[in-house]
């Protein structure tokens, strides 16, 4: 058994939506956080907590804003939801005020610029969480996005399902008139483009459109799971091409395509599947300078429905130990659990 210890970075968790819909206190373990519910959530057994996250020596999270539509195609009902531009904007900003409250907390901080990204991976265990909205409703109208950027978002997301921005997840689509206002508003801003759960039609006239940095924070591959969820080979390429990176979401149904026919067990998934999308990245690209790891944990699952060997965020060093043991070189490894994500933050956040 190897034992070194990986810096690792996630780039997609709802940590205030689900404090905020579910009352969760990121704060505690995920394992006290499952006994106070007694029953499990519609959303889940508990998968984070802070003090897992340094049990996994987790530096950075890429820490998401998500307002749930009213009538979304995930066909949960959500609370508290919105129907209006006005109702999105007001639940963005109310997480937004809930990551700001968790930096009261000395060792947890919101990452705004490279130097603020640095503090987080040295020494002491420290938690830097970089803000990204998903799902761009919550952005009253284009002109809107510098109010958000100065309150710290440096990840714009414009799809969920279909927004007013963009077509998505089941809703096909290209961009909307707004959507393209607000991508020119974002080549004047320190501002990534997240695109995952954008539609393939949208994704590609989006990168057409737009000159800065683009990643998808959490998509999976298309050839294995079969779905417009995740990302085709054309969409892979053109986000390598761009250098941006892809984090793997640990989520059993968008990891094995069978997984919801078969009975929907645990078991039925492990981290053999998890590698299975790195490795076809890998050949498709010929590198895996752009892989990394986007778990969405506590993103509408729970543990119940992530791979066998995983069972709070603690696990994700296990990730790291099974790329070893399948031949994937200590430098490939640790960029896959962390340093592919550093090095494109380092790149692209401010001064």
């Amino acid at each position: 058994m190897h034992h070194r210890q990986w810096v690792i970075v996630d780039s997609h968790e709802d940590i205030a939506f689900n404090s905020l819909a579910l009352g969760r206190d990121f704060l505690a373990s995920a394992l006290e956080t499952r006994k106070r519910e007694s029953s499990p959530s519609p959303l889940g057994i508990a998968t984070i907590g802070f003090p897992e996250m340094e049990q996994a020596n987790l530096r950075v999270v890429l820490a998401s804003i998500w307002a749930a539509k009213c009538h979304n195609q995930t066909g949960l009902t959500i609370k508290p939801c919105y129907e209006t531009p006005e109702e999105a904007h007001e639940l963005g900003q109310q997480q937004l005020d809930y990551y700001e409250k968790l930096t009261s907390n000395p060792r947890i901080s919101i990452v705004r610029t490279k130097r603020a990204l640095e503090r987080t991976t040295e020494g002491e265990y420290h938690l830097g969480l970089v803000m990204s909205m998903e799902g761009a409703d919550p952005i009253v109208s284009p002109k809107n996005l510098h109010e958000w950027v100065k309150r710290g978002l440096r990840v714009v997301g414009f799809a969920h399902g279909k927004t007013r921005y963009s077509g998505g997840t089941g809703q096909p689509g290209p961009l909307t008139q707004l959507g393209r206002e607000l991508l020119s508003e974002m080549e004047h801003e320190p501002v990534i483009l997240d695109t995952s759960h954008m539609a393939e039609e949208s994704f590609l006239e989006a990168l057409d459109l737009f000159k800065g940095p683009v990643i998808a924070t959490h998509s999976n591959c298309r050839a294995l799971v079969p779905t417009d969820r995740q990302l085709s080979d054309e969409m892979i390429h053109a986000i390598v091409k761009r250098d941006g990176v892809i984090g793997i979401v640990l989520y059993n149904k968008f990891l094995s395509f069978d997984w919801e026919n078969t009975g929907r067990l645990k078991e039925q998934v492990t981290l053999a599947h998890v590698l299975k999308h790195v490795q076809y990245i890998r050949d498709l690209t010929g590198r895996t300078n752009n892989i990394g790891i986007g778990s969405d944990f506590d993103g509408g699952f729970g543990s119940e429905s992530t791979p066998a060997e995983l069972d709070t965020i603690a696990d994700l060093p296990r990730i790291a130990e099974a790329l070893l043991e399948s031949g994937f070189s200590e430098n490939e490894v640790s960029g896959i659990v962390g340093e592919n994500w550093l090095r494109f933050l380092k790149s692209s956040l401010p001064t």
